[in-house]
């Protein structure tokens, strides 16, 4: 788009014609703008918008998905067809620099002076920058527009190593995630005691700062910015916090907050809030001028708070053109507003919503944390049983039934809300028990009433149909998920068939997808989305939800479809994420594990003592895993292939811990050395395990062997598990360990060698053909209609008359199977990834430190030293 969508006039034609003057494109600006067409104001009115940015408005809530793909251009919140079809004239990258209230005038930087008879002040907020020595140095950016992502982006990438995110909030976790994509070490320093300390409470906090960690971020609380540190050149080179500690960075990010853009209201004499924020009424008028109103972050509202939220700005964006609009229908007021928000920052859920902090008097709190899996959920719950609000940290999926709760005494007893789904947890709360009045989009204050009623009264069949007729789910998105139920439950309750396709690029499930790629003998991402990819997805580059499982199903069945296969060549490359792109597992400083693989648990002298040498000529840590494995810690991209090449001449193969695929076959020593002994258990686990090695599947894959019934090996937790008996083996299946544990399900017993190997094939084969994308077998045995005695039937008895085929398909994968790292060492090419820094290849990465324990090494992290006790690496079963 050009600078100046439509020519502004100030003259012919228009002298008659009310004109309404927008200060400010952003969210909130657009959405005014849309109130005002709905209302029919753009008919009736001369509508003229100056904007300070040289872009039209755009989605800054998802602001940071442009590291991860998504354009400009998608991040547009309007396009010329709506500008031109309701006149607005727009002027782009020439902000107002004055505002005359008594000729009622406005002026911008370019001189183009327009007379208003109505003007709305929606300039939005600009980010604070604390007053350190330094802060205007080479290197120190803000985060807050595509401009400042543009800069950012050119900077790292023209030789930045490290960088460092002053602010631990919403935005500052979104720019941490920003650096860390760009390949930075990334340092996060927040004042408060916490991350996000508006949002979530010590325990939330900790949960966070735990999960973050793991990620390999270092994160620095309670503490401040002192100076930013410069070279010769005026370049960053460090930061000095006040608690004495300095960082080495060559990159800052401020984002400790934002303030009220309220300087042409002061300017013009128009009343302002003590800690800023243009003063309005319930009708967003301004205080002493109604001609002048403000929206969004720049105004205080009549409330005396000043909301940094999309929602809120939304609702007023509708008041105030209800108020010009003189709508009698339509009487909103803006008095307060919900501060519900979720989001996903780096990766993690993370919500919060009604009165999250407990300030209501006489409240309880129930609480479920895992410290394991970074889960945290808080209800605020009243003394009659009201739900008053809540925190969610790690697991969000109950944010929009619980947040529609709120002010509501919940149908069930509120543990059971924060329980892990199939614990009587959310799962079994949907959106199906929130009233009619419920409100699911508080962005736009759309009622599950209003959702209804656009799919039985208005024939809407699509969550995008919804969104169009309702906009619930245009705002901040977090209640999108819940719209998706909600349109699907109202279109089976109406006996309409369910899109029930993989996401927005393929119509088929992952199922259909399988069958597909199989019967076709595709090989290729592309190819799969060229041929049948959704209408208008076929030219795009696909999606976060599909590339990952197609790419899954390519790699399972490439034997049988005549690919490659090789997860590191070509377009299966760009697909993987970072542990396969290195055929390692990252830690969180930032080095490798190496993880080789031993089948059983047994294992030579001699190759016991190699794994010694290679642990001590590179200063590993090495620990044996529950999976009786030997892992390595703390190698550094650039060694990875060093320290392979050495393991593939003394007969190792990659033990597959970073990928889902199988891991291990656990066993107990058998009959060959145990007197309980009834089978050898080490033998089948070693014939188990280099059977099913490197077979991707939708989700790693556990299993075990185990002797005899005292069950040593605990073969009842696995994926699949045998337990030997006097008459032969049993098969269970379906089990897990983690979070939330599952028994699995015995499917067969008493099998010979013979039989017991040809369930599992069969076993395997037909959950990666059905499974769901990240499915672990215990979900999905739950969910697969039919549970196990459906399994049981197309497994053991051939009910569909496939079990030739699964077994086939297995027969394929084993008589093709490759070790990666074997093959990868062979190749330049592929070799060419495993460097820090790409435009520096010979430079090791300067952050990766440690410091000795116990005679090993651990990772050298700013966190100990602030009195927490330093988290284990991500295990490598």
């Amino acid at each position: 788009m050009t600078s100046d969508m439509r020519a502004a006039t100030t003259g012919t034609g228009l002298a008659d014609t009310p004109t309404i003057v927008l200060v400010g494109h952003g969210m909130v600006g657009q959405r005014f703008l849309e109130a005002l067409a709905e209302r029919g104001l753009t008919a009736t009115h001369r509508v003229v918008v100056l904007g300070e940015e040289p872009r039209p408005a755009y989605d800054r809530v998802h602001l940071t998905s442009y590291f991860t793909g998504t354009t400009p251009d998608e991040l547009s919140l309007t396009d010329r067809e709506f500008i031109d079809r309701h006149g607005v004239e727009l002027h782009l990258g020439d902000p107002v620099t004055a505002v005359d209230r008594r000729a009622r005038t406005v002026t911008a930087r370019s001189g183009l002076t327009v007379r208003y008879d109505t003007l709305v002040l929606a300039t939005g907020s600009f980010p604070f920058v604390p007053p350190v020595a330094g802060r205007d140095a080479t290197g120190c950016f803000v985060y807050r527009t595509i401009e400042d992502l543009l800069a950012i982006e050119e900077y790292a990438r023209a030789g930045a190593a490290t960088g460092a995110v002053v602010g631990g909030g919403l935005l500052g976790l979104e720019a941490a995630g920003a650096l860390k994509g760009l390949g930075l070490a990334t340092h996060i320093v927040e004042f408060a005691p916490r991350l996000m300390p508006l949002q979530v409470d010590e325990g939330g906090g900790a949960a966070l700062l735990r999960t973050i960690e793991n990620m390999g971020l270092t994160v620095h609380t309670g503490t401040g910015t002192q100076e930013i540190l410069t070279g010769e050149d005026g370049a960053v080179t460090g930061m000095r916090l006040s608690d004495g500690t300095v960082l080495a960075t060559d990159l800052v990010v401020f984002s400790a907050g934002v303030r009220p853009r309220d300087q042409l209201a002061r300017d013009c004499g128009l009343p302002v809030g003590e800690r800023g924020g243009i003063t309005v009424d319930e009708r967003c008028r301004t205080v002493g001028d109604p001609r002048v109103f403000a929206i969004g972050e720049c105004a205080q509202a009549a409330d005396g708070r000043v909301y940094g939220l999309v929602a809120p700005g939304y609702e007023m964006a509708g008041t105030a053109a209800a108020t010009i609009a003189a709508d009698e229908a339509d009487r909103s007021s803006f008095t307060g507003a919900d501060l519900s928000t979720k989001l996903k920052l780096l990766g993690v859920d993370v919500a919060s919503f009604g009165d999250a902090h407990g300030t209501t008097a006489d409240c309880l709190d129930v609480v479920y944390a895992d410290a394991r899996s970074g889960t945290y959920k808080k209800l605020v719950i009243g003394r009659d049983g009201e739900l008053l609000g809540g925190i969610l940290v790690g697991d969000a999926e109950a944010y929009g039934t619980l947040r529609a709760l709120t002010g509501s005494v919940p149908p069930v007893a509120p543990e059971q809300l924060v329980l892990p789904a199939g614990s009587g947890g959310p799962a079994q709360l949907g959106p199906s028990a929130l009233p009619d009045e419920a409100v699911v989009c508080s962005c736009h204050h759309v009622t599950k009433g209003a959702v209804r009623a656009a799919v039985t009264e208005e024939g809407r069949t699509t969550v995008p149909e919804v969104k169009k007729c309702t906009k619930a789910g245009t705002g901040c998105g977090s209640c999108v998920k819940v719209l998706g139920q909600l349109v699907d439950a109202e279109l089976e309750a109406g006996g309409i068939e369910v899109d029930k396709g993989l996401c927005g690029c393929f119509a088929q499930t992952r199922e259909e997808l399988y069958e597909i790629v199989l019967a076709l003998r595709i090989t290729s991402y592309r190819a799969l989305l060229e041929r049948h990819g959704r209408q208008g997805s076929r030219d795009g580059d696909g999606c976060e939800t599909c590339k990952p499982a197609v790419a899954s199903i390519i790699a399972s069945l490439a034997p049988s479809i005549g690919a490659d296969g090789h997860i590191l060549d070509g377009e299966q490359a760009a697909l993987q994420d970072t542990n396969d792109h290195f055929l390692a597992n990252l830690q969180k400083n930032g080095s490798y594990s190496v993880v080789p693989r031993v089948p059983g648990g047994e294992i030579t002298p001699e190759k016991l003592i190699v794994i010694g040498e290679i642990a001590r000529d590179f200063g590993l840590y090495t620990k044996i895993t529950g999976g009786q494995r030997i892992d390595l810690f703390g190698a550094r991209v650039e060694q990875l292939p060093l320290i392979w090449a050495r393991l593939v001449d003394a007969g190792f193969e990659s033990g597959h811990a970073y990928g889902k695929a199988l891991r291990t076959v656990k066993s107990c020593v058998g009959r060959t050395w145990c007197r309980y002994g009834v089978q050898d258990s080490v033998r089948m686990a070693i014939d188990l395990e280099l059977r099913y090695r490197g077979l991707r599947s939708p989700h790693k894959l556990k299993s075990a062997v185990s002797g005899c019934a005292r069950e040593c090996a605990e073969a009842q937790s696995k994926d699949f598990g045998v337990i030997a008996t006097a008459g032969g083996w049993n098969l269970y299946v379906g089990g897990n360990g983690g979070a939330t544990p599952r028994h699995a399900d015995l499917l067969a017993q008493d099998l010979s060698d013979a039989e017991l190997v040809g369930l599992i094939d069969r076993f395997l084969m037909f959950y990666i053909r059905t499974a769901d994308p990240l499915e672990r077998t215990s979900a999905w045995l739950e969910r697969i209609p039919g549970g196990l005695g459906h399994v049981r039937d197309v497994v053991v008895h051939d009910s569909l008359g496939i079990s030739e085929e699964l077994e086939n398909l297995m027969a394929a994968h084993v008589a093709n199977y490759r070790d990666e790292w074997a093959e990868t060492l062979g190749d330049p090419e592929r070799l060419a990834r495993f460097v820090s820094f790409v435009n520096a290849p010979d430079t090791p990465d300067p952050v990766v430190g440690f410091v000795a324990e116990r005679d090993q090494i651990k990772p050298d992290l700013p966190l100990l030293t602030l009195g927490r006790r330093p988290l284990e690496g991500s295990a490598s079963r």
